[in-house]
């Protein structure tokens, strides 16, 4: 997809955005990612799952990290990269499908991100939302290892127009996804901030994983 592409879904998203509370999306996004895990034997163990230590508990605001950047314009993002986690993956731009929900990134393409059109983009004031695959069929995807996520660790998204926004990291939890804080997650701080979310909690082969992992952070940095 062409960039004049990427930007008009996003325009278009935007104007569904406005439509749509963060309530629903929350909701939306959770049925998005309920994927299935794959059952062999190396991988029973299922991903990591973040500590208690991890939870976001406002040290970002209180300064104990870096200094937030300012806001950027809007740009496509092109790539993330989690070093700590041996993330570095392609970001394709993820919508509303026919039935209202947030459609994943293709599961037979474990190391792709998806940015979710219908928030900001990374690096602008706001809060961006970044999904991706725990694991599929094959075994281990993208953010199989978001739950091994620490305090401190940085969180680079390479955008279109040059620019790489870098965020710390400042919180990962797991909810329940019939009881997950969408308010919390997704508001504005009225900052530019990323939530990188997969699936994780617990896991039957009738209905998937039943929560997500979601990493807070926010933007430090631009390169």
């Amino acid at each position: 997809m062409s960039a004049s592409e990427l930007s008009e879904l996003a325009e278009e998203e935007e104007r569904r955005r406005r439509r749509a509370p963060w309530g629903v999306i929350a909701l939306v996004l959770l049925t998005g990612l309920a994927l299935i895990r794959n059952g062999s034997g190396e991988f029973d163990v299922g991903p990591p799952q973040p500590a208690s230590a991890a939870a976001a508990d406002g040290s970002a605001a209180s300064g104990t990290f870096g200094e937030a950047a300012q806001p950027l314009p809007f740009a496509v993002p092109d790539r993330v990269r989690i070093p700590s986690i041996q993330v570095d993956a392609p970001v394709t731009a993820v919508g509303l499908d026919s039935e209202g929900w947030v459609a994943a990134p293709p599961a037979e393409n474990p190391n792709l991100a998806g940015w979710f059109t219908g928030a900001v983009s990374p690096g602008e004031k706001g809060t961006a939302v970044v999904v991706g695959h725990v694991d599929n069929q094959q075994g281990p995807a993208v953010f199989y290892g978001l739950g091994a996520l620490k305090k401190g660790s940085h969180v680079e998204v390479a955008r279109q127009d040059g620019k790489t926004a870098v965020f710390e990291i400042y919180g990962v939890e797991v909810f329940d996804k019939n009881n997950f804080p969408g308010d919390r997650v997704y508001a504005s701080k009225g900052a530019p901030e990323l939530r990188v979310i997969t699936c994780g909690g617990g896991f039957s082969q009738q209905s998937g994983y039943d929560g997500n992992v979601v990493a807070f952070a926010r933007l430090i940095e631009v390169r």
